[in-house]
């Protein structure tokens, strides 16, 4: 959890669908694996945006949100949240409406994902790395482990940089 006493948001992730065997669940599996802007008084939800949907990988995207301010293409300040996903994707969105600003793979590894579409916000999955029942997939990239899991992050805002920790591991 994170929470901004300017906005009175508190911010958090929900955790993969069930059962990890994705044929039987079809769909996007809504309001799984989503960064959460909620008002801390009336529970509210301000924004959700969901980084995977219909998770097949149990991703879980529970990990760190970063709180920063940092500056636009523009000079603008910015208030955003910085989120190292176990999908192998650092998502920053703009904290206060949730709007996404950028989904950025961690390293050209991560095989899953061909990329993010920044306008939909959607992943642009690879076919050949799922986990489909009727699917050996291979060299899987990241494991269910995750690129990033649950360790804390921080951001050095003189530098203007994040510093987390990283898993390169991947499956079968």
């Amino acid at each position: 959890f994170a929470y901004d006493p300017d906005t009175n948001l508190v911010y958090y992730g929900s955790g993969n669908p069930a059962p990890w065997n994705e044929t039987m669940r079809p769909g996007d599996n809504k309001w799984t694996m989503t960064i959460w802007g909620r008002d801390l008084n009336t529970g509210a939800a301000k924004f959700g945006y969901q980084k995977t949907p219909h998770d097949e990988w149990d991703f879980a995207g529970i990990n760190f949100m970063m709180l920063s301010e940092q500056k636009d293409k523009d000079g603008n300040l910015r208030k955003l949240l910085t989120h190292p996903d176990r999908n192998g994707i650092v998502y920053t969105l703009d904290r206060t409406d949730g709007t996404l600003i950028s989904a950025d793979k961690i390293d050209d590894t991560v095989n899953v994902f061909k990329k993010v579409d920044i306008k939909t916000g959607l992943p642009v999955r690879d076919p050949e790395f799922g986990t489909r029942m009727d699917h050996l997939g291979k060299d899987i990239c990241p494991s269910a482990m995750g690129y990033h899991n649950q360790g804390l992050d921080s951001y050095d805002p003189t530098k203007e940089l994040f510093f987390l920790g990283v898993n390169h591991i991947c499956m079968d």
